[in-house]
């Protein structure tokens, strides 16, 4: 079930009134992500203030989540000896079937979930439909009410909670951010169909269907029914893991009185018997009352029921596997939820503001988008907001501003207000007290407050793709850039703090001035004409805080520094070591690595989580972010010098596999910012080539792979091209226009009907007038036929326009499992984001080669 937007704080207070001190804590499982760490950090924040016991279990993937729903979660449930609680999942979980991988759904039993409640915060896509719209324990079944949705807990309709319903019982709570509202009515439908809907044999020669017809129509249902999430895959398990594969399918509920096996067709789980002849469903000949005694219509045979009953949920299941098939994207940070959850009641302050403001630009640091995890799209070419998110994004960054603006109000000095910033990037705070938030005219320069301006430029991806930095002609492209500017590179190598005060005032006149004569029109935030932002509106500025004298930092060098310490770690000790022994003997070790592998990761979980409120842990942390930022500049330079970047039929595709710094690359998060990095690159290499993006204008795919020696695996991410469009905004832009043009062919439809039936009427009257026969029935057939085949057209016009639901979609995770059920590769699924894999060494070579046929971008 979900919760609507309008009604975020409804949980939460009843779980403020309902606490006490000897209630069970609530339990926090938190992704290792930066923005699931900053809505963690809101989160216990509010639990604080009011005095509730929580406990905090950083999660590394699905392996991790489904151990924390055996030793942590299980334990809460009423029927295992608990006293039930609240599960808060921050960034996990939202694409998987949570019932069964947290045990609390045992099969064969009705007393589910037991009193435990979990909530559900996630910006992944898509949606696992069976947490949206069911996960809730069902009343018990009566003569009156045994279908799903009259056994649904009082205050739940169609999924969704109302203000009427009771929190208690237990359930799986999906936070919807405004999507499921807007953008599931067609999937909501579809999905609570098929939970009502009866089982059904079906007889071959009953329904008049051949085996070839039903063999090739249970194929393609196993074929399309991917559904991004599942649990991990051992190596053992190759590509028969039957619970894998279940795995893949929308969340099918068993009838609690029948031994037969859950069918393969991707039906949501049901509970309670319902037969053919249930008189809710309107199938029996029983239900069909004729409309007189006198003529009664002939009752359609049960073969016809069965048939139309089967048709009905195929058209039922084709929609959830178009949407399941659509590819991964992401909606609003949870960050941005959680201060939402804070603002309705009434706690919102510059500490949560500041942790927002830095868990939703680390999404953009991580390029994930509206498009899934892609490299943001530059330029104005498409007319609407580029970048990150788009649309959305540009909405969501303008709100930040606003709130900044409301509770940062401007310093008054002798009775003055003082004038807002003008365009100097702030580099210390006003006072020894100062804790305020600022926005600042960010350029798009790495840590350049920490660094030198020469390596804050060089290291930065925005100008390593314009100025092709990764040859010697780029080098002096930047060189050229900084003389014309007029810094000397004595000075532009020195600590930016250090530099001249009047060459920092000028820095963004300079870069404003000399920036489009090498492509760089957005290096810096733009101005009117006029020289003054739009209305105040300071498009494109970031923000900047300070902690009194001690220091200043952006959010997006706070975003950088924490994504480093999950990534590398603290020391930035990172050895490529390779363990003598056979091959067979790194296989049988390899689980043990991977769970010490997650462990060292939880343990840096805790050194982000410290330095998000501990200045001094934070300052340290600088350190280790130019450190991994170097390594990804040295890489990415080898892998295009070298001409490594092979193009392979979907995609792009290199290997990190030699160097010094291949072992940092062993984080999923790290080779993706590399991934990043180079697709960055290579988008504006297709932009001046060809003068647009390949691909629709989304760019070429890529395939980063880099090899873990130690346990002789490859880690494998796939992101898109130039990010692709602001699919959210195109989607229900093309959705509003469909809906108009189905209107006006209606109105038209209904004018020209009419005047036909008008021009027919007067050519009756006037044969009857010259006593002829009423000879038009075979024009009206005809007339007749046109209409219906136009309608087709129609129709057919309207299936072809659905097709842009999807438009630009990361499909990398939907290919991967493709890969696995069809190839021997052995696999492993285990991160939250689905674009990501791990391979076997030996393997590597026919993974990609299947992959390199699969359609990856959508």
């Amino acid at each position: 079930m979900y919760l609507p937007r309008s009604l975020i704080s409804k949980l939460y207070t009843h779980l403020q009134n309902t606490r006490h001190p000897l209630s069970p804590p609530v339990l926090i499982l938190v992704a290792l992500e930066p923005d699931s760490l900053c809505a963690c950090r809101i989160l216990t924040r509010l639990l604080k203030h009011d005095y509730i016991p929580h406990k905090i279990q950083p999660v590394a993937g699905y392996s991790d989540l489904e151990k924390a729903g055996t030793e942590l979660v299980v334990p809460m449930m009423e029927s295992q000896g608990g006293s039930g609680g609240v599960v808060v999942c921050l960034g996990v979980g939202g694409m998987v079937d949570l019932g069964p991988l947290l045990k609390l759904e045992p099969d064969g039993e009705e007393n589910t979930y037991s009193g435990v409640e979990v909530w559900v915060i996630d910006a992944h896509r898509p949606w696992n439909l069976g947490n949206v719209f069911g996960g809730f324990p069902l009343d018990p079944a009566t003569d009156t009410s045994n279908s799903y949705q009259s056994r649904s807990p009082g205050g739940v309709v169609g999924g969704q909670i109302g203000r009427g319903y009771q929190a208690g019982k237990g359930g799986i709570v999906v936070f919807d951010d405004g999507d499921i509202e807007e953008d599931l009515a067609a999937e909501r439908d579809a999905y609570l169909a098929l939970v009502d809907m009866p089982d059904i044999d079906e007889d071959l020669d009953d329904l008049g269907l051949s085996e070839d017809d039903e063999e090739e129509e249970r194929d393609s249902v196993r074929q399309d029914t991917t559904r991004a999430g599942q649990k991990r895959k051992s190596w053992s398990d190759g590509h028969d893991d039957e619970s894998s594969d279940d795995e893949d399918r929308p969340r099918q509920r068993r009838r609690s009185n029948s031994s037969s096996p859950i069918p393969s067709s991707p039906r949501p789980r049901q509970r309670g018997l319902i037969s053919l002849r249930d008189p809710d469903l309107n199938f029996s000949s029983d239900a069909i009352e004729p409309p007189s005694a006198a003529q009664p219509p002939p009752a359609p045979s049960a073969r016809a029921l069965r048939r139309k009953l089967l048709r009905m949920r195929r058209d039922n299941e084709s929609i959830l596997h178009q949407y399941y098939k659509m590819g991964s994207s992401f909606a609003e940070p949870i960050s941005s939820m959680m201060y939402s959850l804070a603002s309705e009641l009434g706690r919102e302050d510059n500490d949560l503001l500041w942790l927002t403001i830095v868990g939703v630009t680390s999404m953009e640091l991580y390029g994930k988008s509206s498009a899934g995890i892609a490299a943001a799209l530059r330029g104005s070419d498409r007319g609407r907001p580029t970048g990150w998110m788009g649309v959305r994004g540009a909405r969501l960054r303008q709100l930040l501003r606003d709130e900044v603006r409301r509770l940062n109000p401007p310093e008054v000095t002798n009775g003055r207000v003082a004038a807002e910033n003008t365009g100097v990037i702030p580099t210390t705070a006003r006072n020894p007290e100062d804790t305020a938030i600022r926005l600042s005219p960010e350029p798009r320069f790495l840590l350049i407050r920490h660094w030198s301006l020469y390596d804050s430029m060089l290291h930065s991806p925005y100008l390593f793709s314009r100025l092709k930095t990764w040859s010697e002609t780029g080098i002096k492209r930047l060189h050229k850039l900084l003389a014309k500017m007029g810094v000397s590179l004595a000075q532009c190598k020195q600590s930016y703090t250090h530099m001249d005060m009047m060459l920092k005032r000028e820095l963004r006149a300079k870069l404003l001035k000399y920036g489009s004569l090498y492509n760089l029109d957005e290096m810096v935030p733009a101005v009117d004409t006029d020289g003054k932002d739009r209305a105040g509106a300071k498009d494109g500025w970031g923000f900047v805080r300070s902690w009194g004298w001690r220091a200043t930092l952006s959010a997006q060098d706070v975003g950088v520094v924490i994504g480093a310490l999950l990534e590398v770690g603290k020391h930035a000790q990172v050895t490529d070591v390779v363990y003598p022994g056979s091959q067979v003997s790194r296989e049988v070790e390899d689980d043990a690595e991977y769970l010490a592998q997650g462990e060292e990761w939880v343990s840096r979980f805790w050194e982000a989580y410290d330095a998000l409120e501990d200045i001094d842990a934070l300052k340290a942390g600088l350190s280790t972010a130019q450190f991994l930022h170097r390594a990804i500049y040295r890489t990415g330079t080898s892998l295009i010098n070298k001409k490594q970047i092979k193009h392979l039929r979907a995609f792009r595709m290199c290997v990190v596999k030699d160097g010094p710094d291949v072992g940092l690359f062993t984080h999923p998060a790290a080779l993706t910012k590399l991934s990043l990095w180079i697709g960055e690159a290579l988008a504006e290499q297709e932009r001046e080539a060809h003068g647009k993006l390949s691909h629709g204008g989304r760019g070429t795919p890529l395939v980063v792979a880099s090899l873990n020696e130690k346990r002789g695996v490859y880690i494998v991410v796939g992101t898109g091209g130039g990010g692709g469009p602001d699919t959210t905004f195109l989607n229900r832009e093309a959705a509003k226009k469909r809906r108009d043009e189905k209107e006006a062919k209606i109105k038209a439809k209904e004018e020209s009907r009419h005047a036909k039936q008008k021009i027919r009427e007067d050519k009756r009257a006037a044969r009857r007038a010259a006593g002829q026969q009423d000879d038009d029935d075979e024009d009206l057939e005809t007339e007749s036929e046109g209409s219906d085949a136009s309608e087709s057209d129609d129709e057919s016009e309207d299936g072809d326009a659905e097709q842009t639901k999807g438009y630009g979609l990361n499909k990398f995770g939907s290919a991967f499992q493709e890969v696995v059920s069809e190839t021997n590769a052995r696999v492993r699924i285990d991160s939250f984001e689905h674009c990501v894999v791990e391979v076997k060494k030996e393997d590597l070579g026919g993974f990609l080669e299947s992959l390199s046929m699969k359609a990856v971008v959508g």
